[in-house]
């Protein structure tokens, strides 16, 4: 991600939104996002192999909003890492999404739509690859494609021909037969610090 790239755009905005979200950088390496999108308030997970998730956390040691998760390329073991998602989580996946088989992208976001209710996942693809996510999950509200300067693109010939960032929102809740509380949602009668008393 560079300071002018619409994933950072996608990302900011979601942060004017959520100012305490989670941002979960999937497959960052040693990207340096973390410092460019910090608002002091949010969150932040890198997602990376092993061998780089180790190095990572030689050059940037863990901090107390910041965090290296290790984990395969299309694993969904960092999804438990999300300590706090009912303040939201933006998950930006430039340039990871088109290296796996596209049931493993339907299936990661899936599971995204499943934990985090309110979320966003953005990643950059061609038009033709990102037709049909739309129905990986009941829980997937929008599938939109972004300008550099955030607008939605309104150029059909460069949305068919050259990558273009893409933003995935979840539905904030989603209804269910068995009236159980959605995962990750907020548990009753917290407060968004974590104490008693009505929900904010």
């Amino acid at each position: 991600m560079t300071g002018t790239d619409p994933t950072d755009a996608a990302v900011r905005a979601y942060l004017a939104r959520h100012p305490d979200a989670t941002v979960i950088a999937l497959g960052e390496g040693l990207g340096n996002a973390f410092w460019r999108l910090d608002n002091g308030r949010l969150t932040w997970l890198t997602v990376a192999p092993p061998e780089t998730a180790a190095l990572r956390r030689m050059l940037f040691p863990d901090g107390a909003r910041r965090r290296t998760v290790a984990c395969a390329m299309g694993g969904h073991g960092w999804l438990d890492a999300v300590r706090e998602p009912w303040r939201g989580v933006v998950v930006a996946a430039p340039r990871v999404l088109t290296r796996l088989p596209r049931p493993a992208v339907r299936a990661l976001v899936a599971a995204c739509a499943e934990r985090f209710p309110g979320g966003a996942l953005v990643f950059d693809a061609p038009s033709w690859w990102a037709a049909g996510l739309a129905d990986a999950h009941p829980g997937v509200v929008t599938v939109r494609t972004r300008r550099p300067d955030g607008l939605p693109h309104r150029l059909p010939v460069l949305r068919t021909l050259r990558p273009a960032v893409w933003e995935v929102r979840f539905a904030a809740e989603r209804r269910r037969t068995t009236g159980a509380r959605p995962t990750g949602a907020r548990p009753a009668g917290t407060r968004r610090d974590g104490g008693a008393g009505p929900a904010a």
